[in-house]
Parts: C-alpha cells; sequence; structure tokens
C-alpha cells in the first residue's frame, strides 16, 4: 500500500475485466495497530452519515452499521491491517452482508498471513510504483505551489530524479520534500548528480533520497533525527518527551529570547515536513502529539548512528544483556526488561559511556542492588528513565532510590513517574545540579520533597501530576527561578520548610502551574505576595480552593463556611495578561468567581473551566472575553437562572456592533441541580449577536432546566447537541415528539440521553 493515498485506495473499485464499479458508498478507515474495534466501528459509521455516532456500546454500534448499508452497494477500505485474529473482524462482516451483492471489501496489508486469515479471495501482490505513478506522487509535492514556468522549467531534471527513486513511494516523497525549498535548476541538478544514489551499502537505492533530505538539515537537527533510533520500530513516539530527550543531550541551544522547548518545537516540525515522521496523533488537551517513524525511516536512522542508539528486549539476566552488546559502544538505550534481574556489576561495565538509559519493565524486579550498580556506573548519563508506562500497572516498582544517584552529575533528565511504592526522595538527589527535568507523576505514595531541592538551580521541568499524598512543597521551590512548569504547587503553612504562595513570587518564567490549598489561604496579602499577574509567560492556570492542612474538625468547617464575599482573595491572585487557559475549583464565594476587573484583561483567554463553586448565585459578564473559544461550568449548585448579564452587555443597548462571545465555540453546562430558567430575551430584543461561532452544546445533569434559549437551539453553525439527565429538556427535545424538535432538526450530531 505503501504512498497511495486515501482518495486513491477508495475511488479503486474494478471487475476483473477492467469494468469500473459505482458505489453509493466510499468508505476508507485506517486500522494500524493497536486493533481497536469501537474506533473502527465509529469510523465507518461517520464515513456511512458524514457524522460521529453517540452509541456506547459494541452491539449499538454493529446494528447502526448494518441498517446503514442495507440494501446499498458499498466499497469499504480497511487501510494497513496487521491484526491476524479472524474472530475479531466477525462482527463487522456479519453486520456489512445486508449490503448489495456487488459489495466489495478491500484490504491493505504489509502481512500475507492477515490476508489470509481475512480469507480474503483476490489477493494482489503491490510492487513497486509504474513511472507515471511515481512521478504523480513526486509531482504532488516538489511542484506544490510553484508557477507554470518554474514547473516547465524543473521538470526534466525531476523526471529523471524519479527515475532514481526506482518506484519507491517513499523515496519519491522525501525527495519530493526537500526540493520543495528548492528553486533553481542547479540546486536540481546538484541533487541529481549526486554520488549518494550510486552507494552500494544504502539498501535497495532507497536510503539515497533520504540520506539526500537528511544532509540538507543543519547540524544540530540531524543530531534530532538520528537519536529517535533509540525507540524500538513501531515506537508511538511522544512529541513532548523526544524534545525534552534531546534537550537533555544539549541538542537544542538557546537562541535570544526563543525557549529550548521552542527550538525543539521548530526542530520537530522540519523534520515532519521532510517526512520523517508520520501517523500523527493528538492525545490529552492542548499540542499534545504521538507520531511513528516509517519502518525504512527508523532504518535509515540506524544506518546513520551505526552502534550508538539501540533499542533491546531482554528477556533474560545478564548473560543476556552482554551478549547483545559485545565491543558496541552504545551511547543511547531503550532497555525492555523481562525475568529475573540484573545484578553483576560487570554487565554496566559494557555501557558505561551511555548518555541515554530509558528502561521499561513491567515484570521486571528492581532488587536493592541493582539501582545502586547503576548508579556507580554510568555517571555519563545526560538522560534516564525509570518510569512506568501509565497504561501498565507494575507489580515490582522502585520501593527506594538510592542515595548513590548523586553520582549522576550530567543527568539533566530524570524520569520516575508511575513508581507508586516511594515514598520519599533523598536529600543526595539535590546534588544533581545539572538536572534540568524532573517528572515524579503518579508517584501516588510520595509523601517529601527532599528539603535542599533549592540547589537544583537548573530545574526547569517540575513534572509532579498525581502525587496526592503531598501536602505541600519545600520552602526552596521559591529559589527555582528557571521554573517553567509546576504540574502542582501545594501551598503549605503552619511551619518554616513548607512554600507559602509567596513563594512564587521569583518564578517568572512558569508557563504552567496548577496552584492547590487556596481554600487554606484566607490573607489577601499572601496572595498578592505571589505576584502572578507580573508572570507573562504563564499561559496556562489552574486554581483549586481546596483544603489541605491537617486540622480539627471545627477549624475545618469553619473554613468551609468563609465566604470570600467581596472577591479581594481571588482579585489578589490577578491574572497574567498572556494567560489562555484558566481553570478554577472550588471556589466558595457568593458572586465574582472570575471578577469584573479580570474580564478586561484576559484578552487572550481561549479557555475557562469553573468548577464546583457551589456558592455562586450569578455568572459573571463572560461574554465581554474576545478571544473565549471553550467555557466549562460544572457544579454551581446555588445559580438558579443565567440572564443577560452572563453575556456582558447592558439590557437598554441598542445591539448595533455589540457581539456576545464572538469567538466561542464549545458551551457545557453540567450539575447545575438547581438552574430552572436560562433566558436571553431582552438581549435578543436589543439585535445583540450572541455566540456567532458557536458549533457544540453540552448540557447535563440539570434536572430543572425548562428550556434552552431558542436562539442557540437555532444557530445554523451549531454541530453538536448533547442533553442528558435534564427530563424537562429531553422531553422538549426528543426526536419527532418534542415541542423543540422542529428548531434542533437542522443540527447534524443530536444526542439525547
Amino acid at each position: 500500500m505503501g504512498g497511495i493515498g486515501k482518495t486513491t485506495l477508495a475511488q479503486f473499485a474494478y471487475n476483473n475485466d477492467g469494468v469500473k464499479r459505482n458505489f453509493e458508498k466510499r468508505i476508507w478507515v485506517c486500522v494500524s495497530e493497536p486493533f481497536d474495534e469501537f474506533r473502527i466501528a465509529r469510523a465507518i459509521i461517520e464515513s456511512l452519515t458524514g457524522s460521529a455516532s453517540n452509541f456506547g456500546e459494541f452491539q449499538s454500534l454493529m446494528q447502526h452499521i448494518q441498517e446503514c448499508v442495507e440494501g446499498k452497494k458499498f466499497l469499504l477500505v480497511l487501510d494497513d491491517v496487521w491484526n491476524e485474529d479472524y474472530y475479531k473482524w466477525e462482527p463487522f462482516y456479519k453486520c456489512l452482508k445486508n449490503g448489495l451483492h456487488e459489495s466489495k471489501i478491500l484490504i491493505t496489508t504489509r502481512k500475507e498471513i492477515v490476508a489470509r486469515c481475512m480469507r480474503s479471495t483476490n489477493v494482489i501482490y503491490v510492487n513497486v510504483l509504474s513511472e507515471i505513478e511515481c512521478w504523480s506522487v513526486f509531482e504532488q509535492l516538489a511542484f506544490f505551489d510553484r508557477s507554470k514556468e518554474e514547473c516547465e522549467k524543473l521538470q526534466n531534471i525531476g523526471r529523471q530524479i524519479v527515475r532514481k527513486c526506482k518506484g519507491l513511494p517513499l523515496a519519491a516523497k522525501t525527495i519530493a520534500s526537500l526540493l520543495q525549498s528548492r528553486n533553481t535548476e542547479k540546486e536540481w541538478q546538484n541533487i541529481l548528480e549526486s554520488e549518494i544514489w550510486e552507494l552500494e551499502e544504502v539498501e535497495r537505492g532507497l536510503l539515497a533520497p533520504l540520506l539526500l533530505s537528511y544532509n540538507e538539515l543543519p547540524s544540530k537537527i540531524k543530531q534530532c533525527f538520528t537519536y529517535c533510533a533509540i525507540f524500538p520500530k513501531d515506537y508511538q513516539i511522544q512529541k513532548k518527551e523526544l524534545i525534552n530527550l534531546w534537550m537533555a543531550q544539549g541538542y537544542l541551544s538557546k537562541k535570544g529570547t526563543k525557549e529550548m522547548e521552542d527550538i525543539g518545537e521548530e526542530y520537530f516540525n522540519i523534520l515532519a515536513s521532510r517526512s520523517f515522521f508520520q501517523d500523527f496523533r493528538r492525545y490529552g488537551l492542548g499540542e499534545n502529539y504521538v507520531c511513528k517513524m516509517h519502518d525504512i525511516v527508523h532504518d535509515f536512522a540506524q544506518f546513520l548512528c551505526r552502534n550508538e542508539c539501540f533499542a533491546l528486549q531482554i528477556h533474560g539476566g545478564e548473560n543476556s544483556f552482554m551478549r547483545s552488546f559485545g565491543e558496541k559502544k552504545v551511547l543511547h538505550l531503550m532497555l525492555n526488561l523481562d525475568g529475573r534481574p540484573l545484578v553483576s556489576i560487570s554487565i554496566w561495565d559494557h555501557v558505561k559511556r551511555l548518555r541515554s538509559l530509558l528502561v521499561e519493565s513491567y515484570e521486571y524486579s528492581w532488587s536493592s542492588e541493582v539501582l545502586p550498580q547503576l548508579f556507580d556506573k554510568l555517571t555519563c548519563l545526560r538522560a534516564l528513565t525509570l518510569g512506568v508506562h501509565s497504561l501498565r500497572l507494575c507489580e515490582n516498582c522502585i520501593k527506594e532510590v538510592p542515595t548513590n544517584i548523586e553520582n549522576l552529575l550530567h543527568l539533566k533528565y530524570l524520569n520516575l513517574a508511575h513508581q507508586r511504592e516511594i515514598e520519599k526522595l533523598p536529600e543526595t538527589l539535590c546534588e544533581l545540579y545539572n538536572l534540568e527535568h524532573l517528572d515524579i507523576s503518579y508517584c501516588r505514595n510520595l509523601r517529601e520533597l527532599p528539603q535542599g531541592i533549592g540547589k537544583l538551580r537548573k530545574l526547569m521541568y517540575l513534572e509532579n501530576d498525581g502525587t496526592y499524598s503531598l501536602r505541600d512543597l519545600p520552602v526552596g521551590i521559591g529559589e527555582l527561578i528557571r521554573l517553567r512548569i509546576v504540574k502542582e504547587f501545594v501551598v503549605g503553612g503552619g511551619y518554616d520548610k513548607a512554600c507559602s504562595l509567596g513563594s512564587l513570587k521569583k518564578l517568572n518564567l512558569l508557563r504552567y502551574c496548577r496552584i492547590h490549598g487556596l481554600g487554606d489561604v484566607s490573607d489577601e496579602g499572601e496572595a498578592r505576595r505571589a505576584e502572578l499577574e507580573k508572570k507573562k509567560n504563564l499561559s496556562d492556570l489552574e486554581l483549586h480552593f481546596d483544603h489541605l492542612r491537617d486540622g480539627d474538625e471545627e477549624q475545618a468547617g469553619r473554613r468551609d463556611n468563609e465566604e470570600d464575599e467581596d472577591g479581594r482573595l481571588l482579585e489578589a491572585l490577578g491574572p497574567p495578561p498572556n494567560l489562555k487557559e484558566l481553570r478554577i475549583y472550588q471556589y466558595r464565594g457568593r458572586r465574582n468567581v472570575v471578577p469584573k476587573i479580570w474580564i478586561t484583561s484576559l484578552t487572550n483567554l481561549r479557555v475557562l473551566s469553573l468548577f464546583e463553586c457551589r456558592n455562586c448565585e450569578h455568572l459573571p459578564p463572560l461574554g465581554k472575553l474576545p478571544s473565549l473559544e471553550v467555557l466549562e461550568i460544572y457544579g454551581m449548585q446555588s445559580m438558579k437562572r443565567v440572564g443577560n448579564e452572563f453575556l456582558g452587555v447592558e439590557s437598554d443597548t441598542d445591539g448595533s456592533s455589540v457581539i456576545a462571545f464572538p469567538k466561542l465555540k464549545q458551551l457545557r453546562f453540567d450539575e447545575m441541580d438547581v438552574l430552572e430558567e436560562w433566558d436571553f430575551g431582552t438581549a435578543i430584543n436589543g439585535e445583540i449577536m450572541i455566540m456567532p461561532r458557536l458549533s457544540s452544546l453540552s448540557i447535563r445533569r440539570c434536572p430543572k432546566l425548562k428550556a434552552l434559549p431558542d436562539h442557540l437551539l437555532q444557530k445554523t453553525t451549531l454541530h453538536a447537541l448533547t442533553i442528558g439527565e435534564c427530563p424537562i429538556l429531553e422531553e422538549r427535545c426528543r426526536k419527532e415528539t418534542g415541542e423543540d424538535w422542529p428548531k434542533i432538526r437542522h443540527i447534524p450530531d443530536v444526542f439525547i440521553a
């Protein structure tokens, strides 16, 4: 299937006699690994209906597919199938039988056994592309956005280059990506005449165009690319993790005001544009991506770095380990351990020059001897990962970090994520004065950080998500002025060794911060000492008004009943100017959950979430936020009505140029038990434009809400409406029988629980 795109596959449908078939439905689904029957089923439904499915059960999905194809002639393309288990595909075949007789299923795979297991009736072995097809792949990239004159001038050389690609689509794509930035005949001629095409050691001539593209990269980006050989084939590479590892190796040098992380993003994007990465997939929130390297690109990276980068799975003990290396001088190693522990000191002598050691271990038992040996021998390490993948639970986690970790003086990146049995980190960790990145995410039993953490003056990233047992942070955190990220800033108090809100004062490079324990803060002055408004780089902020201090029930009850009636405490936490995402949890004031003085300054805010502010009776004028795209309001247990105040406009305005929520796309109300009324009537009469870009509206667990504003329901921009556990609304919006159904029938995706 290599190089043939989605459109080509979906439109390929001929009889054996060459007569083209006409299909009512053409469906293309990229399967790949891992096999996910829910994702595949939903992708088929989306192709059939044009909208996503809301069914939660697999059998319901199968039934829906069966109904959609009944009596229709369809072509289903299952692209890049790896799974060899026929019984996983059997439900799909059964539900597709209702289609007309001439319907076809086209499967592409790199494994012949898959074709046999799926009982294919006509197996076609795809060879290299013809010169015409190879030219088509090449032309689309290399000549994109060029004038007719440029294309004519370069076409002859381009066709000669295509012949050297020998019908390999990846080769054509890679070299075309390189030539996109080359505009003169001489530049194209230089690539055509390069001796690299003639190298015998370049396997089947395929690596030659990759080498040409690689040689055009700056030296720093070359290092970043070859480092990727540390991952095994088909590995899901997390973009952020990769950039952090590049940083640890010194591949990213700060340029003026440009941060190393931003330079890493730039390098990653350059490699992606040259087709060195593929299969991009977003996960979680924000710009979190995973991707893969094509097997041939991975081979090429290993070809370049020879014996420096390795990914090994060790099933035995030390003998298996030593046989894997021999005399190789390995610098970067990803090690997947299974079976009995490696205990001999001599094994680390084979890899004592290591700069990176990324260990994945699920059944491997970390004995008390192994880590001290490792720390004694591998003193050149820049990056060390001893974490556990979040999707798997380790039964033999590390119980404690040895004190001789101080030997790793060059260490910049330390990942201990998901090591659930670690309760504390040794004070000697604070001797790692080069440490830039510490990941202790989901170390659930970690109770304290070293008191000397203030010595880690180069620390930039403290990843401590899910460290639920931490009740405070050491006061030394306030001295780490290079910090960019603190996932959980826990406000302590009551004794000198715990940091307070004022400890944030010097941390002016913060980009992301989640502050816990604000429910125990009553001093407005302490809040002002944090000087959040001066943190110009801060783009993502969470404020949690929870209680973390221990105390008697009476004291806890008194604090719970305190109400920041005039909003001074919240105002004192004033927002920084470039904030893009803000989340507020469990604020107890009756009003000003987002103070009006904030509204005028949050001009760049795109995401706002208000959770469980249970005493809040009115929403602030959020319609004035000019850049807001996503708004979530959850658990407002005292709010009975939403009206014009929510829009942020006066009821008597003429509305000639007023737009409330000009960029809002997603709006969610959830768990608002006493909310009865939502009305924009006065504003509509004033001809005020409301939410002109709204595409998704979700209302859940609002049992008393009587109706939704007609103005929102009738919006042509609305593509998704979800209503759940709202009995009155459900009845009003019920298909064909509800009084509001005519108002919402135009919405493509309506889900009523």
